[in-house]
């Protein structure tokens, strides 16, 4: 059983358990660290929160939400090793996951996706990374950080 852990703040609650359900409705374990309440919460603690329940390992993908989306993939972009990528299509999900192999996808609940949200989901979910030349493209990336 593929198994994910998820966080948001308060600006996606909604698109939040929408997601929670499709996750386990297709048999992924989730471990959830977000609100379900509207009261501010900060998506930087979120992202923090969600990168080092990750690191424990036993974690195939990790989902993060906030009002855009933006904050808390910047927030998880700035912890060692972590890539976190913010796609608006499908298909943007799926070629992440081939050539980037992101460890989380972040979603936005107060975004208008002109696809369906649980469709990026999955087309994130469902790709493999590529490897070859996308690793040695990643490497590089990844010494970026410090500079």
């Amino acid at each position: 059983m593929a198994k994910a852990v998820m966080a948001n703040d308060h600006g996606a609650v909604e698109l939040a358990a929408k997601l929670r359900k499709h996750l386990e409705d297709r048999g992924i374990e989730v471990v959830y660290l977000g609100t379900d309440k509207e009261e501010s919460v900060d998506y930087p603690d979120k992202a923090e929160e969600a990168v080092k329940e990750f690191r424990k390992g036993g974690y195939d993908f990790g989902v993060l939400l906030c009002g855009t989306g933006i904050g808390i993939s910047i927030a998880a972009n700035k912890m060692d090793g972590i890539r976190c990528a913010l796609p608006q299509t499908a298909y943007s999900a799926e070629m992440t996951r081939r050539h980037n192999n992101p460890q989380f996808i972040a979603f936005g609940g107060r975004v208008d996706y002109a696809e369906n949200p649980e469709k990026i989901l999955d087309a994130f979910i469902d790709a493999e990374f590529e490897g070859g030349r996308h690793q040695r493209r990643i490497d590089k990336m990844m010494a970026l950080a410090g500079k």
